[in-house]
């Protein structure tokens, strides 16, 4: 049964069920000068493998100051914010909660450096992104992205 399901049958308020946790992700496009790839980050932490840079929204923070902290955090760069591409909601597209993700279209001008939980910073050409090794529904999302452009 369906957590809101059972919040029902208990009479639990709407305003005290759980949510799904709201969260960032980047699709970093490096110019330097032109146009050279997309940065993608390697985990330190489970699930391992490459992502879309990005984290959580901190409670009194806005999805746009939350992706620039976040972009900064685990590349280093000061982004410029282009586009939203979509808002990716899925129960399982992070195996360990339930997330809701606003990903966004960003550009920056100089190149990454790994910190925070980024074991790795890369940037990756259009026709060589690593489908086969991201976690998350990173795949689905940069899918998505290229039926865009």
């Amino acid at each position: 049964m369906k957590i809101c399901e059972e919040a029902k049958k208990l009479n639990i308020p709407h305003w005290v069920r759980p949510t799904p946790f709201l969260t960032v992700d980047g699709i970093i496009k490096i110019f330097n000068p032109e146009f050279s790839g997309i940065v993608l980050i390697k985990r330190k932490n489970p699930p391992l493998g490459y992502a879309l840079p990005g984290g959580f929204v901190d409670y009194g923070e806005s999805v746009e100051d939350a992706l620039k902290r976040e972009m900064k955090e685990e590349t280093s760069l000061d982004i410029k914010r282009k586009k939203l591409l979509g808002v990716y909601s899925n129960p399982n597209r992070d195996p360990r909660m339930h997330t809701a993700s606003c990903v966004f279209v960003c550009e920056a001008n100089s190149l990454p450096k790994a910190g925070d939980d980024a074991k790795e910073c890369k940037i990756f050409k259009l026709e060589k992104i690593p489908f086969e090794n991201l976690v998350f529904d990173h795949s689905k999302i940069l899918k998505n992205f290229l039926n865009m452009i």
